[in-house]
């Protein structure tokens, strides 16, 4: 079995590119620092970079509200490859293909973390046009404080 689930914050905003097929799949990069649970005494508190490649809905959902500084969760698989660069050295590499992310806290948290000014400002609410694409529903003003959740 190839799964992994990690949690942590992007590194910079998301790479989007389209693929060149007939469904210009969009096709997102980002790196996720992951902290480490334990360290060594004496040590500071070290992460591990993770390359995360999201495909099809997935990395429209990084193109529309993944930035620098947010945290998240993602589910997927570790998939290695190779590729001989410029100079003719052989490079191994290490990617988890995503096949589910999510937001790890709520946007009034995220906003109050350390990089403010380099986050771009995700949506607070889909509008119309995502509802019936997206799976979301509108919430109508003054419902927010019956709700058990923040929106």
């Amino acid at each position: 079995m190839n799964k992994v689930i990690l949690m942590g914050r992007l590194t910079r905003d998301p790479e989007i590119r389209y693929a060149n097929n007939e469904n210009s799949t969009c096709i997102a990069n980002y790196t996720l620092a992951v902290d480490r649970k334990f360290k060594r005494q004496g040590e500071e508190q070290t992460a591990d970079f993770i390359r995360c490649v999201a495909m099809g809905k997935g990395g429209e959902f990084a193109e529309r509200y993944l930035y620098q500084g947010i945290k998240i969760v993602v589910e997927g698989r570790i998939q290695t490859g190779s590729y001989t660069n410029k100079d003719g050295q052989k490079v191994y590499t290490t990617d988890v293909f995503v096949e589910s992310q999510e937001f790890a806290e709520s946007k009034a948290a995220s906003e109050g973390s350390k990089d403010i000014s380099a986050q771009k400002s995700a949506p607070s609410r889909p509008d119309t046009a995502q509802g019936a694409d997206g799976g979301f529903m509108n919430i109508p003003d003054g419902m927010e404080e019956e709700m058990p959740f923040k929106v």
